[in-house]
């Protein structure tokens, strides 16, 4: 650099502070300063430079630590005085100019030498001597070109900054002394040294962002798992810190360090989401991968826990590898989280699997209870035995422990805890007991159609369950204590859950003892108030928690007195029946009557003996009554009520003895026909068809009027197919005979 020299006119008169200025920055950014002397000027106070000197020493003492400088005082025009002895006068004089410079108290004692390397050299006039001039120039030359060897002119070069760093090190140096600071040389090789650093790392770390190959894996990756990105992008990174390196190595060692530091931290934080998209696509593909193979192992009957174990080891040891693979050699990046992660997933797949299994094993063995149980306990409670709910006990413990044996050989393979498995085997007791439960609620809510139904069983069919004809013979105040008895069996059997089998009740003998052993007049209408002592006026039984109660006695009371309002019209139709047997069967008059009739018609009979011809009129009458009978049904008409079948038989009167004469005119006709013979062979058949017709009709009407019992609702389908089996078998006998 070319600065004005102290008697410059640049600089105007008493400018010192541009010259402390201009001495200071070429002290700091240059390895050597040449002073022009003119030869004549040694050894002379005013005209040797030395205001220059004072000012660069005094400068020089503000510098915190300062490089040593060559001083390289060039002498111009030199004369015949040798060079070595202009040398030592001038030295002697710096040295007198350097002790002489107030100087802080740190360099108090600090010899010439610690600051400057003074260099001496004269060259002769270039109007005089040009060739010679030229000629030494060259050698001066020569010393600068290689200024910066071991012992040339640049000194110890202890702060040297690089080239592309000057610029910025000239123009902060400058900007720090016009402000009149003090200037810190380190620090300022430091701040060169930080700026520039950081421009290099900014560019590589810009060069990394838009490099091809970097930009190629990063495409990759967003796709799906990439085999070898923990090397390629290692690879990649050191390509640009090595030309960090190669760009930086002038500068100072600590700030180019940490500048690199930063560079890779910076450059690690820019591929970091790469590598933890990465990972997560291979967590995804391992979750996928055990969620497979589990799957697969199950269909393949393989246990749960053991496939578990074996598939879970296998897929976190594929994740170590894929993770290994993608580690970056200048990061210390930990896949532990992720791989925590994993294996949180796998538990909790795996969890929800054995939930779901779980879930269909036991919904499998409910279905199948409910199918052993609903159907059977139905049908042991519509029969209503002696033991209703010993047999449902008995039916519900083997069907729960077949379950329930089954249940523990299924689940034996997901090695479940004893707690658990006790509690799923008291879940699918708990559910069968349920059913039985929920079964006999069902029924409870429908005890009255059953009872109604069992009476109509009872009353109606006798002991080989075959329909009952109502002859007269039957008691039927004992049949229906006995219906009724049986239909307070199932009311009994229908008020209270009985599934444990030491708590005994005695709900059947309170019922027996209170609706039927009671005498008649005990069991009023409905409106009748009970006294305090009534064992049905309460909500709860004895003996029997609520819980368990399906029907309190206060509702089974009730439930009785409405039974027997529906029932008691069967009773009335079968009393009926029975008296309309009696009076269809006996056609005699009392035995009295008859023995009247003997004595006081003894006459009359006689009579009749005597002449023969009134007994063929009474025998001709006989036979016209019976066809008119017959044909007329008039027993049939009035079985109805006895209008009716007056009104019933004078519709019918006229036309009926009107085909009777027509069919005598018929037969009298067939008789004068020339086969008379023939007509006469006929009669005997047509006299026996005749008979057995008539016969036919009264066994007819005979079995009529032995009614079965007409009960309204659910017993009328026991008396009408017995009426219809009872004629159909009389046909046939009256016909035989």
């Amino acid at each position: 650099m070319d600065l004005e020299g102290t008697d410059g006119r640049e600089r105007g008169e008493d400018d010192t502070a541009f010259e402390k200025q201009s001495a200071l920055f070429a002290l700091a950014i240059s390895d050597i300063v040449l002073i022009n002397m003119w030869c004549h000027d040694i050894g002379r106070e005013q005209a040797a430079n030395k205001p220059l000197l004072k000012t660069v020493f005094q400068v020089m003492m503000r510098l915190f630590s300062p490089r040593k400088t060559t001083l390289l005082f060039v002498i111009r025009d030199k004369t015949r005085t040798p060079l070595e002895n202009l040398e030592p006068i001038l030295r002697e004089d710096i040295q007198k100019i350097w002790d002489a410079v107030p100087k802080p108290q740190a360099h108090k004692h600090t010899p010439l030498s610690e600051f400057f390397n003074v260099e001496v050299t004269a060259l002769s006039s270039y109007e005089d001597k040009e060739e010679k001039f030229k000629e030494e120039v060259a050698q001066l030359r020569q010393r600068f070109f290689h200024s910066i060897a071991p012992g040339g002119l640049a000194g110890d070069r202890r702060g040297v900054v690089p080239a592309s760093a000057f610029s910025i090190s000239a123009q902060q140096i400058w900007k720090v002394i016009r402000e009149n600071k003090d200037l810190d040389l380190p620090a300022h090789k430091v701040m060169v040294a930080t700026v520039r650093c950081e421009e290099i790392a900014d560019e590589k770390l810009s060069c990394l962002r838009s490099d091809e190959g970097w930009l190629e894996l990063e495409e990759a990756v967003q796709s799906g798992p990439v085999r070898g990105f923990g090397e390629k992008l290692s690879s990649i990174i050191d390509a640009y810190l090595s030309q960090y390196d190669e760009e930086a190595i002038f500068f100072d060692e600590s700030v180019r360090n940490a500048k690199r530091k930063q560079l890779e931290s910076k450059a690690l934080d820019f591929v970091y989401p790469a590598y933890t998209t990465l990972l997560g696509h291979l967590r995804s593909k391992a979750v996928d991968d055990f969620k497979a193979k589990l799957e697969q192992s199950l269909n393949n009957g393989e246990g749960f826990a053991s496939s578990v174990r074996m598939w879970t080891e296998s897929i976190m040891l594929e994740f170590e590898k894929g993770s290994a693979d993608a580690a970056v050699r200048q990061a210390s990046w930990s896949a532990s989280k992720v791989r925590d992660k994993l294996h949180r997933d796998i538990e909790s797949h795996a969890s929800t699997v054995r939930d779901t299994k779980l879930s269909e094993i036991t919904t499998k063995f409910e279905k199948q209870l409910a199918k052993a149980l609903i159907e059977p306990v139905e049908s042991l409670f519509e029969a209503g035995g002696k033991d209703t709910w010993v047999s449902i006990r008995k039916l519900l413990k083997r069907e729960t422990e077949a379950a329930v044996s089954e249940l523990s050989a299924c689940i034996s393979g997901f090695e479940l805890d004893e707690e658990t498995v006790e509690r799923m085997q008291q879940s699918l007791r708990d559910y069968a007991k349920q059913i039985v439960e929920n079964k006999a609620k069902e029924e409870s809510g429908k005890i009255l159609i059953r009872m109604k139904d069992r009476f109509s069983t009872v009353f109606n069919h006798d002991a080989d369950s075959l329909p009952r004809v109502w002859t007269g013979k039957e008691d039927i105040r004992a049949i229906t204590r006995d219906a009724r008895s049986a239909s307070l069996k199932l009311l009994s059997d229908m008020a209270a859950i009985r599934l444990e089998d030491e708590k005994p009740d005695h709900i059947e003998n309170v019922l027996q003892s209170s609706l039927i052993d009671r005498p008649a007049g005990a069991i009023s209408s409905q409106n009748r108030i009970e006294g305090p002592t009534d064992p049905l006026a309460s909500s709860t039984w004895e003996e029997v928690h609520p819980k368990d109660t399906l029907i309190t006695p206060v509702h089974c009371k009730s439930l009785w007195r409405q039974f027997q309002g529906e029932t008691e019209y069967t009773v009335t139709q079968a009393i009926s029946a029975q008296e309309a047997y009696k009076r269809s069967n006996n056609w005699l008059p009392p035995p009295w009557a008859i023995m009247a009739m003997v004595i006081l018609g003894f006459n009359e009979f006689m009579l009749l003996l005597k002449n023969p011809l009134y007994l063929m009129i009474i025998f001709v009458a006989y036979l016209i009554g019976k066809a008119l009978w017959v044909q007329m049904d008039i027993a049939g008409e009035f079985r109805h009520g006895a209008l009716p079948g007056l009104l019933s038989l004078s519709s019918k009167f006229v036309p009926t003895i009107m085909n009777i004469l027509k069919r005598l005119a018929e037969e009298a006709q067939a008789n004068s026909t020339p086969g008379g013979s023939e007509s006469q062979n006929a009669d005997a058949p047509v006299s026996r068809n005749q008979m057995q017709n008539s016969d036919r009709v009264s066994s007819t009407l005979s079995n009529s009027s032995v009614s079965s019992v007409g009960s309204s609702g659910i017993d009328q389908e026991y008396s009408s197919p017995n009426l219809s089996q009872r004629r159909r078998t009389n046909l046939p006998e009256a016909e035989f005979s």
